[in-house]
């Protein structure tokens, strides 16, 4: 199942300005949070002290709460890879492994009697989960997701982002991506120029971003990497249906009723004999066979536009079509609306038979 997650920092905000944000995401169905024990120099008690009550607090609003660590924070708490109790102890349901032991020592964590998940680091690109899958790891208890990159212009590159994360979904294990959230500012670092994955994203609408991360089929759970995200943000991440591939769109203010009916309320999937032009929905026009669909918007087609075929073509009469490339007007074709220039980004991701949706906004 795919979630949303939240991020927190309990050593860069307060104890009651967490809890408040936990309450806001947990009130739009985020179920994940990440939170960062990298940037943290104090001693264990200081760690229980400041992390402990935050995480018991995002785990009674039903929240799964995993910690990033690394062998380095292994040494410094001096905890053991056989004895993950400590972590236990805070409250988290699992640890990250920002930067990873040989590969015996992962496999014999995830056999942990405290039975924390164990989530790998997916973005270092070697051969790591295979070197611990090598190992007889109990690979229930794997999980993987991406890093982040607080410095602009250092984030991952799309292609190295989708091979490594495909490697996981190949051996059936979850993965996650982190997000920005462009009015959030708080990070685990002094550097924030945006925090997400993918450097693409770094000044993408949240909402896209999240909308591109699922449409690639190699990411399971979305996270915000940035603290305090709006409510507004938490709101419109909410209402994204992760399965299905939907675009924000602007509908032009002639468009009949039945025709706003088409776009918003009829499922859409297209078509298998895809076209480079267009992409198809057909199943309106054999609803609608016999409707007058009269012409009214019969201006030149742009990649993006939505279409909806007047009565003038016959029995393509009613069918929806999404613009893919630039075409000419037969005089025969209404523009319906427009796909947000946005989520234009996302038309590549329509496979076919891939079901999809349209969400309107207003300009």
């Amino acid at each position: 199942m795919r979630k949303l997650g939240i991020s927190v920092y309990p050593n860069h905000s307060s104890v009651d300005a967490i809890k408040a944000y936990m309450d806001l995401a947990a009130k739009y169905n985020f179920k994940r949070v990440f939170t960062c024990l990298l940037s943290v120099e104090e001693g264990k008690e200081q760690i229980l002290n400041e992390f402990t009550e935050t995480i018991l607090y995002g785990k009674g609003l039903g929240m799964d709460v995993i910690a990033d660590v690394s062998p380095r924070i292994f040494g410094e708490l001096g905890i053991s890879y056989e004895d993950l109790t400590f972590f236990k102890e805070i409250g988290v349901d699992g640890i990250r492994l920002d930067m990873g032991f040989t590969g015996n020592e992962e496999s014999i964590m995830t056999f942990n009697e405290q039975e924390l998940d164990i989530v790998l680091n997916i973005s270092s690109g070697t051969r790591y989960l295979e070197n611990i899958l090598s190992y007889q790891a109990n690979s229930d208890k794997l999980f993987g997701c991406h890093n982040f990159y607080p410095h602009r212009y250092t984030g991952l590159n799309y292609e190295h982002f989708f091979a490594t994360s495909e490697v996981y979904k190949e051996h059936g294990i979850g993965t996650a991506a982190l997000i920005n959230s462009p009015s959030a500012t708080i990070g685990p670092w002094p550097v924030e120029e945006g925090l997400c994955t993918l450097e693409i994203h770094r000044t993408w609408p949240i909402t896209t971003q999240a909308k591109h991360l699922w449409a690639t089929n190699v990411i399971d759970d979305v996270i915000i990497a940035n603290a305090f995200a709006s409510e507004e943000e938490l709101k419109a991440l909410s209402e994204i249906d992760p399965y299905r591939l939907t675009f924000d769109c602007v509908i032009d203010s002639e468009t009949p009723e039945l025709e706003r009916t088409i776009i918003l309320d009829e499922f859409h999937f297209n078509r298998g004999d895809i076209s480079d032009y267009v992409v198809r929905s057909t199943q309106s026009r054999v609803k609608y066979k016999g409707h007058e669909f009269v012409p009214f918007n019969t201006i030149d087609m742009e990649t993006g536009d939505i279409i909806i075929e007047s009565s003038l073509y016959a029995h393509y009469a009613g069918e929806l079509q999404v613009a893919l490339l630039p075409m000419k007007n037969s005089g025969k074709s209404n523009v319906v609306g427009k796909i947000t220039e946005a989520d234009r980004i996302l038309l590549p991701y329509l496979r076919p038979w891939q079901k999809f949706a349209f969400h309107e906004v207003k300009q």
